[in-house]
């Protein structure tokens, strides 16, 4: 059986500057369903890496000549590349299976059956365990509706599986499968954290969240379950990145790093491996938990911790209450300076467009960001995903004022908030920007830091323009 999995050809997000990241997602699924299924021939197509385009895609598809056509579905805003890859697939092999999977189709899997056509088969929540078992029914032509997991068309209607339980033990998964991309690591890479010319590999330490944030699809996908790969998994997989494939700037793709004794071990483990001084890594971590982590900072930072992303969200006690955050805007501040004391770029998530939110409120969240001071400041749109406790509040009340799904990337205003258009949400954001970026005391200091980390990263803004790029939105 001819097996072929696409990551689509898409637009990169600007708001993070030039990056190009390996297809996580298909090459962990690939890596499993070579471990457990005998007489297949797999293929993984990065469309992006090797700059294949809707037209060559055809041609692609129709050399290889699939039984089975799996697509990536990373986000929300990606559901129409994954529909037309797949819309293509069917064109091109109409006997193929096609299939995808992923946080938004997990949600939206009736909808979206009914939809697309071309998807015939829908994989719900954690992928490795139900692909494989599709592949098998697939290869031995049997019926599908033994199969935990699914969402498929079944003759005229759409039939619903139902659920599979969560893997009980994550490290019982192979490492990602980067050897089916191996020809393209030299180019994947991410500019502003990892250089010019430093390829980056992402790796999972854990899968899900035990908090339950309610603009957050990740909690609900995992099943409200936090599962954690062990200290020494972690090291490994670090160690086996930059051995085999060069990769000295890794992506801990965690949702929840987490706290206490386990943060140490982890800092122990990487440091007892002794890579190299130039090999970095980032995660996205609480703010609570670095400050439940500060003992740990050091040792972190020995390991190549350089970089953290704070889930600061807001400067309201009110706001951080409805998002059931769990933090205040003290802890935020309390986070960014242990992270700087320890020379760890402290990267700051700031949302607007609260339902509350007026230009006053946003005004004084400037004022926040301002006195924050992080080294680099993202901000974005609260956007209603499916899933979401927000988007069924939204729906609920007719607030979602626009239904394209390639909008849903936090930089296009979805809903108006109680005194705000979305045209005023989207002027504000680039305001956001404008008035963080724009000062010019921050701007000297950053381009010429003594942290070659921030300096690149203020050089790369400045070079790209990315405030135009905000400011050309709306």
């Amino acid at each position: 059986m001819r097996i072929l999995f696409i990551e689509p050809p898409k637009d990169i997000w600007f708001v993070m500057g030039e990056y190009l990241p390996p297809p996580y997602g298909i090459i962990q699924l690939a890596a499993y369903l070579e471990k457990q299924v005998s007489n297949i021939h797999l293929e993984v197509l990065d469309c992006n890496t090797e700059r294949v385009d809707w037209k060559n895609l055809e041609q692609r598809i129709s050399t290889f000549k699939p039984d089975v056509v799996a697509c990536a579905s990373l986000a929300t805003c990606n559901t129409y590349a994954v529909a037309k890859t797949l819309e293509t697939a069917k064109r091109v092999a109409p006997n193929a299976l096609t299939i995808t999977g992923g946080q938004h189709f997990s949600t939206t899997a009736q909808d979206s059956l009914q939809q697309y056509p071309e998807i015939d088969v829908i994989v719900r929540g954690e992928g490795e365990e139900t692909l494989t078992e599709l592949i098998k029914a697939q290869q031995a032509n049997a019926k599908f509706s033994n199969i935990l997991g699914i969402s498929y068309r079944h003759g005229d209607i759409v039939a619903h599986n139902a659920s599979r339980p969560l893997i009980e033990n994550l490290e019982d998964l192979p490492f990602p499968g980067y050897h089916l991309v191996k020809a393209n690591m030299c180019k994947y890479h991410f500019k502003i954290m990892g250089g010019e010319n430093n390829p980056y590999a992402l790796i999972e330490g854990a899968r899900g969240c035990n908090h339950q944030c309610t603009f957050c699809t990740q909690w609900r996908h995992w099943q409200a379950c936090w599962r954690r790969k062990s200290a020494k998994r972690i090291a490994d997989e670090m160690d086996f990145c930059f051995h085999e494939f060069g990769s000295k700037f890794i992506w801990l793709t965690d949702d929840n790093f987490g706290s206490g004794q386990r943060s140490a071990e982890i800092a122990e483990e990487i440091i007892a491996r002794h890579l190299p001084d130039d090999v970095a890594w980032f995660v996205q971590v609480r703010v609570d938990d670095i400050i439940r982590n500060k003992d740990a900072l050091p040792r972190l930072r020995k390991s190549g911790l350089s970089w953290v992303l704070l889930g600061v969200e807001n400067s309201s006690p009110q706001t951080l209450k409805s998002y059931k955050k769990g933090i205040t805007p003290a802890d935020s501040k309390i986070a960014v300076r242990l992270l700087q004391e320890n020379g760890i770029f402290a990267h700051a998530m700031i949302i607007i467009g609260n339902r509350k939110d007026t230009h006053q409120t946003i005004a004084q969240l400037k004022d926040f960001a301002d006195e924050l001071d992080p080294d680099l400041v993202m901000f974005g749109i609260l956007t209603p995903f499916p899933g979401t406790e927000v988007y069924a509040e939204a729906e609920r009340n007719g607030w979602i004022m626009d239904r394209n799904w390639s909008h849903y990337d936090m930089i296009h205003a979805i809903m108006p908030t109680e005194t705000l258009s979305t045209d005023e949400v989207q002027e504000e954001l680039y305001g956001c920007y404008r008035d963080f970026y724009g000062s010019w005391s921050r701007r000297f200091g950053a381009l010429f830091s003594r942290n070659q980390l921030k300096r690149r990263v203020f050089w790369h803004m400045a070079r790209s323009g990315v405030l135009g790029k905000v400011r050309s939105l709306f």
